[in-house]
């Protein structure tokens, strides 16, 4: 028996001979008819069920050309239906990373291995949004087939890792009493020392074990330099956000200083912010801006700390510091005691 590698467009009115030679390569997606809902025979309430569904549901031919985006895809990627239907994803839409290196189509895209093998795919990576902020998804792409057997198209469907509508409203709170950083949209330098005493102190009284990344995002003096101070807060808002969602569930992020961010893992062990420490280096590293013609290129170094018995706020993040300043090869440019740190980052 020939393996099943995805649906096919097999009406259900074929007849037994002709369904059979379409089932030896893939399965067909059978449609009954209901007389409880009026218009059932017409494909067109298949088409509304699928645009309403939150799960992003992409549809594209042989040429990756998108020719279906549904609201959840939409929410998901930031594209609206006008910038997706009729391009293609080497336009960007859809860009994924696999968390080491960025895919367009080449010879490891899950899309090229369903048009080409015939195979279809489950992976866990990376959508780029149209902000330019990468988005941690689980993606599925499936094959799919006429009645002879041949790809003919791909669909994709996809959702975000870890979403939830609690850190929106999270968010939404922060933001109205002033806690949330202008630029990047996550706590800010206040906020985030509050929240890094806290863990002290729950340390202190509870043994509650917690780390620290310290993260410093490279080259915004050559890009001021070269672009502007538009484009730091922009690559800055971009990166944060990229981070933020690399985080969720477990873990804060707030802005440090002008160009350092601070991360804080409550209830973590020490391989548990190496893994965090990885992740966010690499979805960071795989952020691009897209400023008029030029793409920018983003360039981020990740150090770590655990909290200590006899930590205070000053010893812990001058370890982190220390740590970050070793592997730029430079002194550390910011400690808990910065006041020029807390200036730069509530601006």
């Amino acid at each position: 028996m020939a393996r099943n590698h995805g649906p096919s467009l097999v009406p259900a009115t074929y007849s037994k001979s002709q369904q059979s030679v379409a089932h030896e390569s893939s399965p067909a997606i059978a449609m009954s008819h209901s007389p409880d809902i009026p218009g059932a025979q017409d494909t067109e309430i298949f088409r509304v069920a699928l645009e309403v569904l939150s799960t992003g549901v992409a549809l594209l031919d042989r040429q990756r050309k998108i020719i279906f985006w549904n609201d959840g895809a939409e929410k998901i990627t930031g594209y609206h239906r006008h910038d997706a239907v009729g391009h293609t994803i080497q336009a960007n839409i859809l860009g994924q990373c696999n968390g080491a290196s960025c895919v367009h189509c080449g010879a490891t895209c899950p899309l090229s291995q369903a048009i080409h093998e015939g195979k279809p795919a489950e992976i866990q990576g990376y959508i780029h949004h149209k902000a330019g902020h990468s988005v941690p998804v689980r993606l599925q792409v499936h094959p799919i087939r006429d009645q002879h057997g041949s790809v003919v198209a791909v669909a994709q469907s996809f959702d975000e890792e870890g979403a939830s509508t609690e850190p929106d409203f999270h968010e939404n709170s922060l933001a109205a009493h002033g806690c949330l950083d202008a630029v990047t949209g996550v706590p800010n330098h206040a906020f985030t020392q509050s929240h890094l005493r806290e863990n002290l102190a729950f340390f202190e009284e509870y043994h509650l074990p917690f780390g620290v990344l310290c993260i410093e995002v490279g080259g915004m003096d050559e890009l001021r330099a070269t672009h502007g101070r538009e484009a730091v807060d922009v690559t800055l808002h971009v990166v944060a956000q990229t981070m933020k969602h690399a985080l969720r569930p477990h873990g804060f992020l707030g802005r440090w200083a002008e160009s350092q961010f601070l991360a804080i893992f409550t209830n973590c062990a020490s391989a548990g912010l190496e893994r965090a420490a990885q992740n966010v280096h690499k979805m960071a590293n795989c952020s691009g801006i897209q400023w008029w013609d030029d793409q920018l290129s983003v360039s981020v170094s990740v150090a770590q700390a655990m909290v200590q018995s006899g930590d205070g706020m000053e010893t812990l993040l001058q370890r982190a510091f220390n740590a970050l300043g070793k592997s730029l090869g430079k002194s550390p440019a910011v400690t808990a005691s910065s006041s020029e740190g807390q200036a730069s980052a509530g601006s």
